[in-house]
């Protein structure tokens, strides 16, 4: 089956709370049977993080801040103590200032810093993990990443956030080309607007929810839970075949042009 990630080891990057989309896709590979390590930022977000980690028998808690090299660095030496071995890699991390989100500010207006840390969390951090993992997938490995339709239209509110989902997606077929000879796949999923910590964020999420749904061919929002699946496909031998893409989890949203 697709989804048998038995004797497989997956690490998980951005689990914020039970409802971001980096827990339903911990969720989809622990039930496909893969040992979980799930990782949160600092020590203010750790029991957050261990209440969600203590539902799933099994997964391990590992403290890091994808911003810093050297918190990088220890991370994977204590997964390569523990583990031995990586094959998959969830990469859900995305964060911009606040006030570069907020509806009355103009996208011409990005600070240099505001742009910096965009860039620097959501786009250079995958870098920096893949790198860290890369000789700890031994036997080939799927690395997943999450991105937004704003990476290619225009949102309204996005702003700096979507150049950085574009750089992103860039970054994804950059290092496919890479890591594809030590046979690494590297993908990326779209997923439509979902309400998560980070969504509210940005300004107008039920304006672009409720489009969204009016505009979809299946005339709905996406459900974090299809996102989930998405990646369990991803990190499965079902995908063998697939890298450098971005897949789409949006009911159709993206196919439409009025």
């Amino acid at each position: 089956m697709f989804d048998d990630l038995k004797g497989r080891t997956a690490v998980v990057f951005g689990v914020a709370n039970k409802r971001s989309i980096a827990w339903a896709i911990a969720q989809g590979l622990h039930a496909a049977g893969a040992n979980l390590a799930i990782t949160y930022q600092n020590e203010r977000l750790e029991q957050e993080a261990r209440d969600l980690i203590i539902s799933l028998p099994g997964a391990e808690g590992f403290m890091c801040d994808v911003a810093n090299d050297a918190a990088i660095a220890v991370l994977f030496e204590k997964l390569k103590e523990r583990y031995g071995k990586l094959h998959v890699l969830v990469h859900s991390v995305a964060f911009a200032p606040a006030e570069e989100l907020k509806s009355d500010f103009d996208f011409v207006n990005t600070s240099r810093e505001g742009f910096r840390i965009a860039h620097d969390v959501s786009v250079y951090s995958l870098i920096a993990v893949c790198r860290a993992a890369a000789p700890l997938m031994e036997d080939g490995g799927s690395v997943i990443t999450m991105t937004y339709y704003g990476a290619e239209k225009v949102v309204p509110h996005y702003n700096v956030m979507g150049v950085a989902k574009a750089a992103l997606e860039c970054t994804v077929r950059y290092l496919s080309y890479d890591l594809g000879r030590r046979k690494i796949r590297v993908n990326a999923i779209s997923a439509g607007p979902i309400k998560t910590l980070a969504a509210r964020g940005i300004s107008g999420l039920g304006d672009m929810l409720k489009g969204h749904a009016e505009r979809a061919p299946l005339q709905r929002n996406v459900e974090v839970s299809e996102v989930g699946s998405a990646g369990v496909f991803l990190a499965s031998d079902a995908s063998s075949g697939i890298t450098g893409e971005t897949i789409y989890v949006d009911c159709g949203y993206n196919i439409m042009g009025f």
